[in-house]
């Protein structure tokens, strides 16, 4: 049996949304009236709330509770402070809903929009949210004139100005870039960039601190090292592209090479295995009707796990070489 309890949300217009936590003994409202209050199950079985504020300029549509293992003691109790300990503004729309991932996957959260985006997030360490960094692009130049200085530029968005800043100019990438690629982070407390460039460049950019001298924002100032730079390819390399999980970059240039790159346990850098497409012998799928499969020699600095097949030949004679 169900017996139904009112609550006076106080809200000063409409509730868009209520959430209970975890143990079902605290409730999350949200309103157009742009607030959010916190209400707490008292020994009376009353709903008391026990923090309001307001959170955004716009309408609240939707409220939701992390798993407990995330959140901190901090707003427990009656008259409890709840901090902002992150700001997400990658959506130039509303926000109409977000929702965490189960505990097994970390802290996630997923997002979507008015304008059709679904966006996920993911604290690289729990117990400091404060390291969810502001979007980064990185822009690269392919000025011919290597004396022009510094050919990749990477930019920050500020919360506060909502504002793109140039925050660091790569000094050492001075040849015409081609490609560049951020890899997935999964945990680390720096970034990796891939550069495709004259030959391959591995930049770690280590937030160290962030700058608050200019244009009154918090920008990051970073620590840049170059992981490593490889001329393996020995001509121009055109693409660069990481996995899923941002531990494998590959690199394709002039020599018709597809090249893996990987960092071992001491974090240096190097090549895991070359695909080379002209190296191919012909083998037979037992598994398919007048079919055949050819097998791309693998060659490489170490054992070789993996076989590469080419499925279907790509030439003709009609298409031109792209890169």
């Amino acid at each position: 049996m169900f017996v139904a309890k009112s609550v006076n949300a106080e809200h000063k217009d409409l509730i868009h949304d209520v959430s209970f936590d975890f143990y079902g003994k605290r409730m999350a409202t949200c309103s157009s009236d742009q607030s959010v209050k916190i209400w707490d199950l008292n020994e009376d079985g009353e709903w008391v709330c026990t923090a309001s504020w307001k959170t955004h300029c716009g309408s609240v549509w939707k409220v939701t509770w992390a798993h407990p293992e995330f959140v901190s003691g901090s707003g427990n109790g009656i008259h409890s402070t709840w901090i902002k300990r992150a700001g997400l503004v990658d959506s130039r729309t509303s926000v109409m809903d977000v929702k965490f991932a189960p505990k097994i996957q970390g802290l996630q959260l997923a997002t979507c929009s008015a304008g059709g985006v679904v966006r996920i997030y993911e604290a690289p360490d729990v117990m400091n949210l404060n390291q969810l960094h502001a979007p980064m692009i990185a822009v690269g130049s392919d000025d011919p004139n290597s004396g022009s200085g510094g050919k990749v530029f990477i930019y920050e968005f500020s919360a506060n100005t909502h504002k793109w800043t140039k925050v660091e100019t790569l000094l050492t990438v001075t040849e015409p870039v081609h490609d560049l690629s951020f890899a997935p982070n999964l945990g680390r407390s720096y970034h990796l960039l891939g550069i495709a460039t004259k030959d391959v460049r591995i930049i770690t950019l280590k937030p160290t601190k962030e700058d608050s001298t200019q244009n009154q924002s918090s920008l990051s100032i970073f620590e840049v090292r170059q992981a490593g730079q490889f001329d393996d390819h020995g001509s121009t390399v055109w693409r660069v592209c990481w996995n899923l999980t941002g531990t494998i970059l590959a690199s394709s240039g002039d020599d018709g090479c597809v090249r893996l790159w990987k960092a071992n346990y001491l974090d240096i850098w190097k090549c895991i295995s070359t695909l080379r497409g002209e190296a191919v012998e012909n083998v037979t799928d037992a598994g398919t009707t007048g079919g055949s499969l050819q097998q791309s020699g693998a060659t490489g600095s170490g054992h070789n796990t993996a076989r590469y097949f080419k499925l279907a030949p790509t030439a003709h004679p009609a298409h031109v070489p792209w890169h």
